[in-house]
This record gives C-alpha cells, structure tokens and sequence, in this order.
C-alpha cells in the first residue's frame, strides 16, 4: 500500500511547522555586508579573500564557489 501526502504551504510557513529558526535577518546582514565589501573593494581577489575570512571553507568549498560564480559569468553573456 502506498500513501501520498500533499501538502500546500510556503517555505515561511514549513519552516514554522517544523519549528525552524528564522534567520532572515542575519541572511539580510549578510548579504549587505557583502554587497558594501562588493562596492568599497571591487576586485575578485579581494573579494574571495573578504569571503575566506567570513566563512572559512576548504579549498574544495571555495572551487564549489568559484566554479558556481564561473557559470553564473558565463550565462550572462
């Protein structure tokens, strides 16, 4: 027997019902912070620097970054 259950919410809404935290106003810090780093530094090495001290990742994390940032360039043109 199999059963299917459907339920119709909003992410808002899931993350309640599982008693999840909301952080959206660290992640709406976060991202301002880096969008002022983004605009008083400019360059990429700056800015991969500026992400290895915010959240250190291994070398592995950083290639997944680097590779999503390449992809992202290369669908813009």
């Amino acid at each position: 027997m199999k059963i299917n259950v459907e339920v119709d919410c909003t992410p808002e809404e899931a993350r309640r019902a599982m008693g999840l935290p909301d952080l959206a106003p660290v992640h709406e810090r976060y991202v301002a912070m880096m969008v002022d780093a983004i605009d008083k530094q400019g360059s990429p090495e700056a800015f991969r620097a500026m992400l290895q001290s915010w959240a250190p990742m291994s070398e592995a994390g950083m290639g997944f970054w680097r590779a999503m940032f390449d992809a992202g360039s290369k669908t813009e043109k």
